[in-house]
């Protein structure tokens, strides 16, 4: 962004996309007073790319929408049109153009949606959530390029600051979405938020309790899929929102001392644990994976006198409750969540192997457990070694190098990787004239287990006489 000493009142320059040289024809034509707002003004002088346009007008946002989409009718545009919200959207050649007329708005105590009237670009600015997204361009020809800042945005932009453009307990009461919102964008642009706007967020903290789940894990999930996730955890556990909507993983904070030892705060090594994945992959549901990876970690803590702290199968427990914290946070109750549960639960495997002798019967369980997963499981193990002991840190990473190489052996070898065993339930209910039963699946599982342990190739005939030994054993024979 530009040093605060070259400001100046026009930034026409900045506005060279031939499309804001149409809105001002159409704009102008219609006599109707037009501005571009709020994230794309803020994202030009932070130099960040935005497809998407805000554009409010002193009118009928609709009126001008439908004049722009006749005008560009011969081109690819879409209009959609919101009569209810008295909004548009136009989407141009990969832009999404939203047109609304400016508003004033008032709220009632029990929701978060507005009153909203007619009003002038002032009552607009004052409706906006932080001064940094209240700047405005004038894109009539006769001020074309023209900023208006009345809360002096720009300069809250050089200085990396989050602040509302009125009373923030105000501002956060009337829509206490915004209280997430403004940690979710100190998170992305590694602001701080203004100390008094904080407060009030701390202390309207409980009216988060209004705001829909889904507008709520929307936030989250722009938190999460920021470069440091850790920053928006961090601010929304000193904030006390995260203990009303995410109390299992505020619950992993601390750390209890006994007999003068003491485990690792849970809470810290998450947020750690997600950063390192987050540096590592875009890949949302892998980070989230990394959020729940020690959920469970609070209902199984133990003390054993000889081992000290434990937290046994706190992987399988941990896959457990998913489900239970996805439908209540309203996240997606499909593959998306069946992926964090697969994560959660193999998490310690690669660790384990690591530390123990690494066997090829080991690995080929481990590669058909995860499939095509392997690769994220194991940059998700890799992100959890977060000791403070280099010795310790150079050990592990040094050990899951010999995992992965063994990996790709075995892999090569065997085509463990997503295989179906050679030997299908249907043939064997065929082979033995049974109908589905437990003998089934038993004979099912000991061919599994036996080409997971490398005792018969992956190959049908193996398969096959294996099945009939294995049978025989259990005193049925094949009925042909």
């Amino acid at each position: 962004m530009q040093d605060m000493e070259l400001k100046k009142t026009n930034y026409k320059e900045y506005l060279s996309d031939s499309v804001f040289d149409e809105i001002t024809q159409v704009a102008d034509s219609l006599e109707l007073e037009t501005y571009a707002i709020g994230g794309y003004v803020r994202d030009i002088f932070l130099n960040r790319f935005s497809k998407d346009i805000d554009i409010v007008t002193i009118g009928s946002g609709i009126t001008l929408a439908e004049a722009l989409a006749q005008r560009w009718r011969k081109e690819r545009v879409h209009l959609s049109v919101f009569k209810n919200f008295g909004t548009a959207q136009l989407k141009k050649n990969g832009l999404e153009i939203e047109f609304v007329g400016a508003r004033k708005e008032s709220y009632r105590l029990d929701s978060r949606k507005p009153i909203v009237e007619d009003g002038t670009l002032e009552d607009d600015q004052n409706r906006r959530d932080f001064t940094i997204n209240a700047m405005a361009f004038c894109l009539n020809n006769n001020r074309f390029g023209e900023l208006l800042d009345p809360f002096d945005g720009l300069n809250d932009l050089d200085a990396k600051i989050i602040r509302t453009p009125l009373n923030p307990d105000i501002t956060f009461s009337d829509d206490p979405l915004r209280m997430m919102r403004a940690i979710r964008f100190a998170t992305q642009l590694d602001f701080r938020i203004h100390p008094d706007t904080f407060e009030a967020i701390y202390r309207n903290r409980e009216r988060i309790h209004i705001i829909s789940k889904e507008r709520i894990v929307d936030e989250l999930n722009k938190i999460v899929a920021s470069p440091k996730p850790s920053i928006g955890f961090k601010l929304l556990d000193k904030s006390g929102l995260l203990s009303i909507i995410f109390p299992e993983l505020s619950a992993l904070k601390g750390i209890e001392v006994k007999n003068g030892k003491g485990h690792k705060d849970n809470f810290y090594h998450t947020l750690k644990v997600l950063d390192n994945t987050a540096e590592k992959t875009d890949n949302l549901w892998l980070r989230w994976a990394a959020v729940f990876h020690d959920i469970a970690k609070p209902q199984t803590k133990k003390w054993d006198d000889r081992l000290g702290w434990t937290f046994h199968n706190h992987n399988f427990i941990g896959e457990k409750m998913i489900p239970r914290i996805f439908r209540k946070m309203k996240f997606p109750l499909n593959e998306k969540m069946k992926y964090v549960q697969k994560m959660v639960s193999l998490h310690m495997r690669p660790i384990v192997l690591a530390e123990e002798e690494i066997t090829d019967s080991a690995v080929r369980r481990l590669l058909f457990d995860a499939g095509d997963d392997i690769d994220e499981l194991m940059l998700l193990c890799e992100a959890d070694i977060t000791s403070k002991n280099s010795e310790k840190v150079v050990r592990y990473m040094a050990n899951f190098q010999l995992v992965r190489q063994k990996l790709k052996e075995i892999e090569e070898k065997d085509r463990i990787r997503n295989f179906q065993p050679p030997i299908t339930g249907e043939e064997i209910m065929r082979v033995f004239k049974l109908d589905p039963s437990q003998e089934v699946g038993l004979i099912k599982k000991a061919i599994k287990d036996a080409l997971l342990d490398g005792e018969i190739p992956n190959e049908h005939d193996a398969a096959y006489q294996y099945m009939l030994d294995y049978a025989k054993g259990m005193g049925l024979s094949p009925l042909d």
